[in-house]
């Protein structure tokens, strides 16, 4: 691994890095002017890239993903790990890897904070590598990744092909689809791997579980929806990148593996809230608005229908609460979709393009990918 800066370890109180916001840049990501950006078309095999990694308790999954890091044949120019104030001993494990910055935060900020927070300091960088600490790469997934942002140079988002890490035989996804009632999905999750989803192609957006992104666009949106805390944040920013005029690209012959959820629990209630909170918030949004006013109405039936299915699981406060603080904060959530709504650039048929269809889609997904 290529690392400039080896060793380093910063201490961040979140309240003081947002006094320091000016001088550091380590606060809340403004969108920013494009002026100055890298034309899309320059990416090469010897692009620059930055790996950040979010790590909440991630236990022996985080050393297993620094390894995979440590393996890549291309190699990387940064590698920053930010930690959410964990309690276990997940960065013991890593605090003498010689590429590696840790940045430590005083409270579990979230997701799209902490990315947030390193993407800032990741200057220089074009390419930014978004990797759950419970993924692992295989040995080329960068190189194959770059070599397909230089194919598909109109692309500004690059999906990786993940397998689940337990059943190897599974797929854990092959891009994100995004249903028009607000529904979205890796695709092809839990389908038993027989070589389907092998070609590249668009998708609606990556899951940023292991997924490239070009740093200056990143910022230019700005960033992740620190809103969000975690879940559904990715598909936001590519929406957001979307109405933008930006790109996502699948590329299946890099591989990563995944566990899903290993922090936090599948289907935990601390994922049904926020999962099903910023569904809503995603949605209202980002959606432009002649395809919100043909399709509120399956929006409202998938969530209808949602509530419905986590009452009858036994979580029904957790659902009830997700949706009850989603509309608590609908004028800020109108305010901001005023705001990425004025700065849209492409029309609603080049959206509905990639967005998936049908009622029943998001019922039978299983069926449907």
């Amino acid at each position: 691994m290529r690392c400039p800066e080896q060793g380093k370890s910063r201490e961040m109180n979140a309240d003081r890095t947002k006094a320091r916001i000016a001088t550091t840049g380590l606060g809340k990501i403004e969108p920013q002017s494009k002026e100055g950006m890298s034309a899309p078309g320059r990416c090469s095999v010897l692009a620059s890239v930055a790996a950040v990694i979010v790590n909440y308790n991630g236990g022996p999954f985080l050393q297993a993903c620094m390894r995979s890091l440590s393996a890549q044949s291309h190699p990387l120019t940064k590698v920053f790990v930010v930690d959410n104030a964990s309690i276990d001993n997940s960065l013991a494990t890593i605090e003498h890897e010689p590429c590696c910055e840790i940045v430590r935060l005083n409270q579990n900020a979230g997701f799209a904070v902490a990315s947030n927070r390193v993407v800032a300091l990741a200057e220089g960088c074009e390419w930014l590598l978004m990797l759950n600490p419970d993924a692992t790469l295989e040995p080329d997934w960068l190189e194959r990744m770059l070599e397909a942002a230089a194919k598909h140079s109109d692309c500004a988002m690059l999906a990786s092909r993940l397998l689940q890490h337990e059943h190897r035989n599974l797929l854990d996804g092959a891009g994100d689809v995004f249903h028009v009632s607000g529904a979205h999905w890796r695709r092809g999750h839990g389908q038993i791997d027989k070589g389907q989803f092998m070609a590249d192609e668009e998708v609606f957006s990556p899951c940023a579980a292991a997924a490239l992104y070009r740093r200056d666009v990143f910022l230019a949106v700005g960033g992740f929806d620190e809103a969000f805390f975690c879940y559904g944040e990715d598909v936001d920013l590519a929406f957001r990148l979307r109405l933008m005029g930006e790109r996502c690209m699948y590329v299946p012959h890099a591989i990563a593996r995944h566990v899903g959820s290993a922090s936090s629990g599948r289907n935990s209630d601390f994922a049904v809230y926020h999962g099903h909170r910023n569904l809503v918030w995603l949605y209202l949004k980002n959606m432009p608005g002649l395809l919100l006013f043909l399709y509120l109405p399956q929006h409202l039936i998938w969530n209808l229908v949602s509530i419905l299915w986590f009452v009858l699981r036994g979580q029904s406060a957790t659902i009830l609460r997700a949706k009850r603080d989603a509309l608590r904060s609908l004028p800020r959530v109108l305010r901001e979709r005023r705001r990425v709504q004025s700065q849209r650039k492409v029309g609603c048929r080049a959206l509905l393009r990639v967005m998936g269809r049908g009622f029943l889609r998001p019922y039978f997904r299983s069926l449907t990918d």
